[in-house]
């Protein structure tokens, strides 16, 4: 192993766009969870790359200012996976990790951390990165902190940027794991996936040997006749997700590119579609259409294995979308797209259009069945950013 610390850590091409964000007041401590929202289109009269981070949380004072980000960032394909706020981009077989689009980052000396090169294991590809994670987020600051690629297929990638000059490459025989998205536990200290049938959780740390844990579902819901044929008739993933107190979640994402009735109270939403500004206000187009998001269920995990289905998560939200899954206590960052009891959610990997949906989902029935909140907002983007600190 070779000492790197932050030797990896460079200042990035001169190459760049403006950026524009959506800022709160000094007074907060923290800035809540964000997404990417608008683009040029949407401000013609701005300069080329300029875009708007959207916040979910609408209760504080916004301001704006003027941010500089590599123009490669903002092309289809110009990241691969976000993890705590950090993205990684793929290039030439080398990873590198910026903090670019991080809202508490130095405009004017961003980071960038080259990881090691690509091994690819036989019989394995490392081109399509499915997911990373990583168990800090400070990698330029934190000596321990791992970072973890999940490639399609059955590579599993660790190493240290601090540290490491090679990664630890680990072959996953079990295929279930082979689609699974990666999330780090804090409680555990390793890193984790769903079994992509549902029936256990494989977790591995830099010693290669995996902890595999039978999942034994319990409290199963009885769903109503229409329900149950609607998610029977769609593809589900499972995604982890752990809260800062050590809970674990699991969450089966129910997608499809079927069109149901508009009167389906699963399906319909009300979508609101940002056109641009006349006389400094923001126009809107607001039309009722079909997500391909159509439902969710939520099983608590305990540490024997027991998975508990549950549609009260308390003050808890679940953020789903492509960057690593992270919780939040609602009631901190309360918003329109950020409510307790609930999942957001940024509608990705089976997408083919370039504009995304972001939703919230409701897990209360009597909830959803109150008020639809399943996506009022687009974004070209399809990371969910965690909270970051106030500079």
């Amino acid at each position: 192993m070779l000492s790197q610390p932050l030797s990896r850590i460079s200042k990035i091409s001169p190459l760049m766009q403006m950026q524009r964000f959506r800022l709160f007041s000094s007074s907060v401590k923290e800035f809540p969870p964000h997404f990417i929202y608008g683009t040029t289109t949407s401000y013609p009269d701005r300069e080329p790359g300029a875009i708007d981070f959207m916040f979910t949380s609408d209760h504080l004072e916004a301001a704006e200012e003027q941010r500089k980000v590599p123009c490669e960032l903002l092309e289809p394909k110009g990241t691969v996976g976000a993890s705590k706020g950090w993205v990684f981009t793929l290039e030439n077989g080398l990873l590198c990790l910026r903090d670019d689009l991080k809202i508490n980052a130095s405009a004017s000396n961003p980071k960038r951390i080259s990881l090691p090169p690509l091994e690819t294991l036989p019989h394995a590809q490392t081109q399509i990165v499915s997911s990373v994670a990583m168990s800090s987020a400070c990698p330029d600051e934190d000596d321990d902190c791992i970072v973890a690629v999940k490639f399609l297929g059955p590579q599993l990638s660790l190493c240290r940027p601090a540290h490491d000059s090679k990664w630890t490459n680990i072959r996953i025989t079990e295929p279930s794991f082979f689609t699974s998205p990666v999330m780090f536990s804090q409680r555990d200290g390793m890193f984790s996936l769903p079994a992509s049938r549902g029936g256990y959780v494989g977790s591995w740390d830099l010693q290669g040997k995996p902890k595999l844990q039978k999942l034994r579902f319990q409290d199963l819901p009885r769903s109503r006749k229409k329900e149950r044929e609607l998610l029977d008739s769609c593809y589900s993933s499972h995604h982890l997700v752990e809260s800062s107190s050590g809970e674990s979640f699991l969450v089966l994402w129910y997608r499809t590119a079927i069109y149901d009735n508009k009167d389906d109270n699963l399906v319909t939403k009300r979508c609101m579609l940002f056109r641009g500004y006349e006389e400094g206000n923001a126009i809107y187009d607001i039309k009722d259409e079909d997500l391909g998001t159509k439902g969710f269920k939520v099983f608590r995990l305990d540490e024997e294995g027991n998975a508990s289905y549950t549609e009260d998560i308390g003050d808890l939200c679940l953020c789903l979308s492509k960057s690593e899954s992270f919780c939040v206590t609602a009631s901190l960052f309360s918003g329109p797209d950020l409510l307790m009891n609930s999942i957001s959610y940024i509608d990705v990997d089976e997408s083919i259009s370039p504009i995304l949906d972001v939703g919230c989902f409701c897990l209360s029935r009597a909830e959803r069945a109150r008020e639809n909140y399943s996506t009022y907002y687009k974004t070209p983007f399809p990371y969910l950013f965690p909270p970051q600190p106030c500079i």
